[in-house]
């Protein structure tokens, strides 16, 4: 099968299911993974194995473009607005969900899954740093919906918000750590200091090609300023690929590179407002379901049964640690009995970053053994939240009274 047809299949199947989930009450990105799956070449073979090997540039792409997006939520402007309170609840749940997951897959996972030629620490302790970091990031999309279907307003609909311009940014950071720590283990070497060296300078090089990008950015973006916006989306990918390749070719952490272009961007581009609305408007709808679509045909379904116990246990773990971190980082903020009560619970949903996260994770060579794990339990956990999560959303939102539609509809009876 040629590569247009199967391109065709890949956006064709990934909208009607996309839409067909929306319809159910589900986010739209659950039926584009659902279209992943069913593409799968493990389960109905129409799409060749090739495909999927040979579409690492168009996930790159994609992934360029929303790790941008994430970075042009960190408007220093309005996060200081939001207070200390957002920044406590937002560490609390994002580091003590990484901490839950380690630690649970640490202990857990030799007893109940049996990798042949494991030892602790190249093949344990690398899996549980990964999916720990793995752990960090919310998809608030779910939530959002909600909200926005039953205009929902209130302290916690507020928290919830705030937490979810942070959120991202603190699992992409709590990955690139963790992908430095995680490579030096798997190469089973002795851990020293200079072998933490050459890590760590790759993500200090990120952030300094990302600045650069990003003023890059801003001159191209004033002298393109009367253009029309075709050509301003053309100038974008160009510039963020330019960003990812650069990265990839000096062997920095391209992710940290490209949200840093978009952190540099929303706080000193003069443009920012039209370059973030285009992406938006244009650029997600065809980056979400080509990405999240291709996403789903990585599955690898015998791995992802025999590793189904981790699976549900990632979603536990992580649970209780983004359930405890948010109430933790709530009470330090002294915020109100609802806000500690119910915000962890609409942090729940996962998807969009992660599911990127794991597809870098899987063109490290260093990784090459456990990358198949990685992968398909971090996209079968995300599809359990993406579809738990809707559900646990609207219940918080109402038990915490921010639902004014559902509220006046129960009280008129």
């Amino acid at each position: 099968m040629n590569t247009e047809l199967v391109l065709g299949l890949v956006l064709t199947a990934g909208i009607i299911l996309g839409e067909l989930g929306e319809k159910l009450g589900f986010p739209r990105v659950t039926g584009y993974i659902l279209a992943g799956f069913l593409l799968n070449p493990d389960i109905l073979h129409i799409v060749p194995v090739s495909f999927v090997e040979s579409s690492e540039p168009i996930t790159n792409v994609c992934l360029a473009l929303l790790t941008f997006s994430v970075g042009g939520t960190l408007a220093l402007g309005p996060l200081k607005e939001l207070g200390k309170g957002i920044a406590f609840i937002a560490l609390g749940e994002a580091e003590l969900a990484a901490f839950m997951v380690t630690i649970g897959t640490l202990v857990a996972l030799p007893l109940i899954v049996h990798i042949h030629g494991a030892t602790f620490m190249a093949t344990y302790l690398p899996l549980g740093l990964l999916l720990g970091a793995l752990a960090s990031p919310t998809d608030p999309s779910a939530t959002l919906a909600v909200m926005h279907q039953y205009k929902a307003k209130g302290p916690v609909s507020f928290t919830i918000m705030g937490v979810a311009a942070l959120d991202d940014a603190l699992g992409i950071m709590n990955f690139s750590i963790a992908t430095a720590l995680a490579a030096v283990f798997s190469a089973n070497t002795a851990l020293h200091i200079g072998s933490l060296i050459i890590p760590l300078g790759a993500i200090a090089g990120a952030v300094i090609l990302g600045v650069a990008c990003g003023f890059l950015f801003h001159f191209v973006a004033r002298a393109l300023r009367r253009a029309p916006e075709g050509l301003y989306i053309v100038m974008i990918i160009a510039v963020l690929s330019l960003c990812y390749g650069i990265a990839t070719l000096a062997n920095l952490d391209q992710l940290l590179a490209t949200m840093t272009v978009g952190i540099t961007v929303v706080n000193f581009g003069r443009e920012r407002d039209r370059i973030f609305r285009l992406i938006e408007d244009y650029a997600e709808p065809l980056i979400f379901v080509l990405f999240f679509t291709i996403s789903g045909m990585y599955i690898a379904f015998s791995v992802l049964v025999k590793f189904l116990p981790l699976v549900l246990l990632f979603v536990v773990f992580r649970a209780a640690g983004k359930l405890s971190g948010a109430f933790a980082g709530a009470t330090l903020a002294h915020a109100p009995k609802t806000v500690r009560r119910y915000t962890g619970w609409g942090l729940l949903p996962q998807g969009g970053i992660v599911i990127g996260l794991a597809l870098i994770m899987r063109q490290n060579p260093a990784f090459a053994s456990i990358s198949n794990i990685i992968v398909s339990v971090t996209i079968g956990a995300a599809v359990i939240h993406e579809l738990i999560g809707p559900i646990t959303s609207k219940l918080v939102l109402q038990k915490a009274g921010e639902l004014p539609d559902l509220t006046h509809h129960s009280g008129s009876h």
